[in-house]
């Protein structure tokens, strides 16, 4: 599969979009990115208060890190302040947290900002959060330490997508970070983008264009995106190491050994990183912890916030440091750790732990064997990278399909009986059935709708599967997950369970002519289990 044409436009409307934020919101030069050396820094003021100037910092193995530094007003050499170091996200210029860094300096932090190695102007190769971005990470921490009035016991570290996996990994190998928060992390990249052995197509292809068209890509990372786009199977193992090396999760003993309080963010309809692995990371921590999920795609939930305007992430993000880092009685220690924004309503919900999102289940039998075709779209997909989510987030349109009118040759489909009340969806939807397919290998995704009485059904979630060596004709069980969500099924509506095999989000793996039969033996039935709040 090769990567989508839309990938180059959507980076360059990114980066610039954040670009002319951080430039009209701070006064910044858009030319940030030629930052003089640290010898002789740039020195603007914003807004009257806190000083900004652009410096070069030594990164792991002797390359410059483009780096800014907001220092609050008033720092005359005689006290200490707490800093916040924030790596920037995947592509984005070093100008991206401008508008925010200047709001936690005008509140008493030092902030550094920094281009992380291989895009823009900072040197070396893109190391996907690899070892030298760890090791960058210590690197500017000592630099802020030697080079600001930073106070080496308060130190936090923050970001969106890429600065915030950089930094749950750097809390890991560094024990001077005393709080993290992170935003549109992952805890778990194989998890992430791999989950259900499928191959998150568009979001790899927007991962390796948007990579390519802004920094320079290591070889070891051109390797990686080739096969895995490639479907490589040879390489798989390979990959899968790759990645785990890069996961949070697979240093979930030493995070809790340094015991940072670790605020995480993400959203409902994140197409790079979805719900269900920040939550399993989430549950697994032992420190101080706060979970928040939202509507929205990968990073939409905070991105507002980057230009300045009001934005809940963000205010809890300064609420966090100012509690773990300034000690600040704030009562965010005190308020329910997790805490859900509905895609229905709006409404925040609050909750002592993510097992206890949901009150009871909803089974939906499935009790008809049912036999569909591959290779061909029924109709029902999850949408497009990005846009479908923001749809979502910002005009409650999730991706929509006309149920009576799916193909079943195409698409099994189950349904539920009408819902006399509300059903308010909540936590993780779990797929089990048995399937027999034709061939060794295959793809299916599983959605579950909420259908109105015209029969038009919204995407409440979905998630793919895939499966490789199974003997034809044999049948074997398959239980997915599919991806966590928030969402309220109006009384008078039906759930139904649509599987088919193609969804341009992921790569699929059904051979020319291959069948799937999904039946229910009456000694393992099959089922969908719907988590909802009563």
């Amino acid at each position: 599969m090769t990567p989508s044409r839309m990938t180059p436009r959507v980076a360059i409307g990114t980066v610039s979009a954040a670009v002319l934020a951080a430039t009209v919101l701070t006064g910044a030069p858009a030319t940030a990115e030629a930052a003089t050396p640290e010898s002789a820094p740039t020195t603007a003021t914003s807004g009257g208060s806190a000083s900004l100037r652009f410096v070069d910092i030594e990164g792991d193995g002797g390359i410059t890190l483009k780096a800014n530094v907001f220092t609050p007003a008033g720092a005359d050499g005689t006290r200490r302040y707490p800093v916040i170091v924030l790596p920037t996200s995947w592509s984005m210029p070093q100008v991206e947290y401008l508008a925010q860094a200047r709001k936690l300096a005008e509140a008493g932090y030092v902030v550094v900002g920094y281009n992380s190695r291989g895009f823009w102007q900072s040197g070396g190769e893109i190391d996907t959060a690899g070892p030298k971005d760890i090791a960058d990470a210590s690197k500017v921490i000592d630099w802020t330490l030697a080079h600001t009035p930073a106070d080496p016991r308060k130190v936090g570290m923050g970001g969106v997508s890429y600065g915030a996996g950089i930094s749950l990994l750097a809390s890991a190998f560094d024990k001077r970070i005393k709080a993290v928060a992170a935003l549109s992390g992952w805890g778990d990249l194989v998890g992430s983008i791999y989950s259900g052995r499928t191959e998150h197509r568009q979001a790899a292809a927007f991962l390796g264009g948007t990579g390519a068209l802004t920094g320079r890509p290591s070889p070891e990372f051109r390797t990686i995106m080739k096969d895995f786009l490639a479907s490589n199977l040879d390489r798989e193992k390979d990959l899968i190491a790759w990645g785990r090396k890069r996961s949070p999760a697979t240093y979930l003993d030493r995070i809790n050994a340094n015991g940072a309080a670790i605020m995480l963010g993400n959203a409902w309809g994140d197409s790079i990183f979805p719900p269900n692995q920040t939550a399993d990371f989430y549950e697994k921590l032992t420190g101080p912890k706060r979970l928040e999920f939202r509507p929205g795609d990968h990073a939409t939930a905070e991105g507002l916030g980057l230009f300045g305007l009001p934005n809940d992430t963000w205010t809890d993000t300064q609420r966090w440091f100012d509690h773990y880092l300034k000690g600040a009685d704030n009562g965010i220690d005190r308020e329910s750790p997790v805490l859900l924004k509905s895609r229905s309503t709006g409404a925040y919900e609050g909750y002592k732990s993510w097992k206890d999102v949901p009150s009871a289940q909803r089974r939906i039998e499935l009790g008809d064997s049912k036999q569909i075709n591959t290779n061909w779209n029924s109709g029902a997909d999850g949408g497009l990278v990005f846009l479908s989510s923001m749809m979502d987030q910002f005009f409650r349109l999730p991706p929509m399909a006309s149920i009576p009118l799916l193909p079943r040759p195409l698409a099994a489909v189950w349904q539920s009986e009408r819902y006399g009340t509300g059903q308010r969806v909540r936590g993780t939807t779990r797929l089990h059935t048995t399937l027999t397919s034709t061939a060794e290998s295959g793809t299916a995704i599983a959605y579950l709708y909420d259908v109105g009485p015209l029969g038009l059904g919204k995407l409440v979630t979905h998630a793919p599967y895939t499966f490789h060596g199974k003997t034809p004709n044999q049948p074997f069980g398959v239980d997915l997950e599919l991806f966590s969500t928030a969402y309220d099924v109006p009384a008078g509506h039906r759930l139904a369970v649509v599987v088919d095999t193609v969804d341009p989000l992921y790569n699929e793996h059904n051979p020319s002519g291959a069948r799937l039969t999904f039946s229910s033996p009456a000694d393992d039935p099959s089922y969908v289990s719907v988590p909802v709040r009563d």
